[in-house]
């Protein structure tokens, strides 16, 4: 627990470092013109067709009836909106994921080598191509539970603790990997995951706790339709900013961890250094 409590503070100082807000930029800017050119050229579409499903819904008259009973007859106009955004949120999130771990996770090893861990050894266990591949291969692996756990998502308490759980699982598996990848080799790296897989996945739920946050903004924008596109490109940035000070503290966590694995035992899984052969001895 110290050890968290330790990385997350130091992860939080250095957050602010005109280094790691550099570093949220060009993700930001990526997934604003991915995103902003999908519903730029889509929006009237994806609107038409939450509306025609909104419709066919016997749920949505009956809510519908109800707003029209407290007065907010307005409201119908903006539900498919509404549901495109609600749709869009955990796409957009994982696209900003997917581009920190790729385009700025190498930055901030590089940072926290620099500054705090120049004496530990790099055997570059992974490759930015390698991190990519395990980031895409996760990331299908969570979309595929979240689809299969939707309905539970009717459930309470499941709606409050699953989305928290698959986010924190995928950021930790994604994170994880790229913050040993240029540090530790390949059997360090899965040795320490699974030495150490609980507190990871805790700063992966708790950074996905974080990601909430600005979740519930936007959801909240559904009075303030028509500013939509401002509050979507704001929330992109937040999101950057939170998973940039994620992996500062998955870095820290990780490479401390790293250190100390090895502190224990200076060979750590080091290959044997291969012995000449020993020619027998003629007799004298």
């Amino acid at each position: 627990m110290n050890d968290l409590l330790r990385s997350f503070g130091r992860a939080l100082s250095s957050v602010l470092h005109p280094r790691m807000l550099w570093l949220t930029l060009l993700p930001f800017a990526l997934a604003a013109i991915v995103w902003g050119g999908v519903f730029w050229l889509s929006w009237q579409m994806l609107t038409g067709v939450a509306r025609v499903w909104l419709d066919g819904w016997s749920f949505t008259t009956a809510l519908y009836h109800l707003f029209d009973w407290f007065g907010f007859s307005s409201l119908r106009s903006v539900m498919a909106p509404f549901l495109v955004m609600v749709l869009a949120i955990p796409l957009i999130v994982v696209t900003v994921l997917l581009l920190i771990a790729t385009v700025s996770m190498p930055g901030v090893v590089r940072y926290l080598s620099v500054r705090r861990f120049s004496g530990l050894e790099m055997r570059r266990g992974g490759t930015w191509y390698g991190g990519l591949a395990y980031a895409l291969w996760t990331t299908l692996v969570c979309v595929v539970l979240l689809v299969l756990t939707l309905p539970l998502w009717l459930v309470p308490p499941f709606f409050a603790l699953i989305p928290p759980l698959l986010w924190g699982w995928l950021t930790y598996r994604v994170m994880t990997y790229d913050a040993l990848a240029l540090h530790a080799s390949r059997e360090e790296r899965l040795a320490l995951v699974q030495r150490y897989r609980w507190p990871l996945l805790l700063i992966g739920i708790v950074s996905g706790l974080l990601g909430t946050l600005p979740s519930l903004l936007w959801i909240s924008s559904i009075w303030f339709i028509a500013l939509f596109p401002l509050i979507t490109l704001a929330m992109m940035w937040v999101y950057a900013l939170i998973l940039v000070f994620s992996a500062l503290w998955f870095g820290e966590y990780c490479l401390r961890a790293l250190q100390r694995m090895r502190g224990q035992n200076p060979d750590w899984l080091d290959p044997p250094l291969q012995q000449p052969p020993q020619l027998p001895q003629l007799p004298s």
